[in-house]
């Protein structure tokens, strides 16, 4: 999307209106914006080339085992090592590019594309504190956001706070991106659970070597959109507590992209004829609902309640278009002591406006956290 139609977008937003429902035009803007970006030719739909086959059979059997028999029981990150380059220094802060093997196991690395085997970050962290008396929030990519320059935005300013900022390059974006696939227009079905697999995978890892290599005395992992269901699983699976921040993100992929806006950049016929292969008599609604089927996996009401739920705050707009007010609330219902947190807007107006309101939920999720037992009080 242009920043011409954002900065369009924005000044429609900040106008006072007096005949219009407020909350009706944050809704419709996403919609127009929906309009331009699913039903353009600009770029082919979502799954264009189908469900994916036998790495789609294999991804459902991998995410399953996400769930564990016994609550409370996770499996241990992978202990990484980035290799890292100065990117800037200054008296008060310093960022940092790090590159990584991705610590998949050899099953998802078969599925994996081989531009994504590589994983990239950026740190950005204030100096002179010692790391035990800093936090690191691990910020995780939404739909379409290929580059490191938002989420940096974001976290700045949290620089005056002793919060770091560790920002992961997603699988199938940016450097990582499939060379056949256009924009953030995933491939096939398989694509979405793979990305989001593997999110899972490196942002753990990520955050263990926060832990223990480089001494953070507090963590936490957030995303917007599709990157704040990812962080929400991971904060759900990861072995010790964290801060978690999903915001303006669903429970579900279900939602997205059979209940929201997603679903009309979704090639439901292409899905049609991938499915029917052997029964041309496959209707659209069989479609969907197993299209419903699938993404019920990535269902964080079906992870493990994480460690410290009161360090959950989900921040979500009160008229968005892309996700519905019940699945916010099914995730909070899930994870008791949780907080939702509402600001007025929609889905597109509020990633313009809101990031104040990102920003201070990260602070107060982070100070209900205690600090790690070996720093000093």
């Amino acid at each position: 999307m242009s920043v011409r139609f954002l900065g369009w977008l924005d000044q429609m937003v900040g106008m006072k209106a007096v005949s219009v429902n407020v909350g009706m035009l944050h809704y419709v803007l996403d919609h127009v914006y929906g309009a331009v970006v699913h039903r353009t030719n600009i770029s082919p739909p979502f799954f264009s080339r189908g469900w994916g086959g036998s790495k789609l059979e294999l991804l459902e059997r991998m995410i399953k085992q996400l769930f564990p028999d016994v609550e409370g029981q996770n499996w241990p990150p992978t202990l990484m090592q980035p290799s890292w380059k100065t990117v800037w220094e200054s008296k008060s802060a310093c960022l940092r590019e790090g590159m990584f093997k991705t610590p998949c196991d050899e099953q998802l690395l078969s599925a994996l594309p081989q531009e994504s085997h590589t994983g990239r970050v950026a740190f950005l962290v204030p100096k002179c504190v010692p790391p035990d008396r800093m936090s690191c929030v691990v910020h995780l990519a939404g739909t379409g956001d290929h580059t490191f320059e938002r989420r940096l935005r974001l976290g700045g300013p949290l620089l005056k706070e002793n919060i770091a900022t560790m920002v992961l390059e997603s699988p199938f974006y940016g450097k990582r991106r499939p060379l056949l696939q256009r924009g953030a227009k995933l491939l096939c079905v398989s694509d979405l659970l793979l990305l989001g697999r593997v999110t899972i995978e490196e942002a753990r890892s990520l955050l263990h070597w926060l832990d223990y290599e480089a001494g953070f005395g507090k963590m936490g992992v957030c995303g917007l959109s599709m990157g704040g269901v990812h962080a929400a699983m991971v904060g759900s699976l990861h072995p010790k507590p964290i801060a978690i921040f999903p915001f303006l993100s669903p429970h579900s992929a279900v939602v997205a992209f059979c209940e929201g806006i997603l679903k009309y950049g979704t090639a439901w016929e292409a899905l049609r004829q991938d499915l029917g292969v052997q029964d041309n008599a496959t209707t659209l609604e069989e479609v969907r609902e197993r299209m419903r089927n699938v993404l019920s996996l990535t269902d964080v009401t079906r992870f493990p309640i994480p460690k410290n739920p009161s360090s959950a705050i989900f921040v979500a707009a009160t008229d968005d278009g892309y996700i519905p007010r019940h699945s916010v609330l099914e995730l909070q219902k899930a994870w008791p002591g949780s907080e939702v947190r509402w600001v007025t807007g929609g889905h597109v107006s509020s990633f313009l406006l809101h990031n104040g309101e990102f920003r201070r939920a990260i602070v107060d999720g982070l100070n209900r956290l205690p600090w790690k037992e070996s720093s000093p009080v």
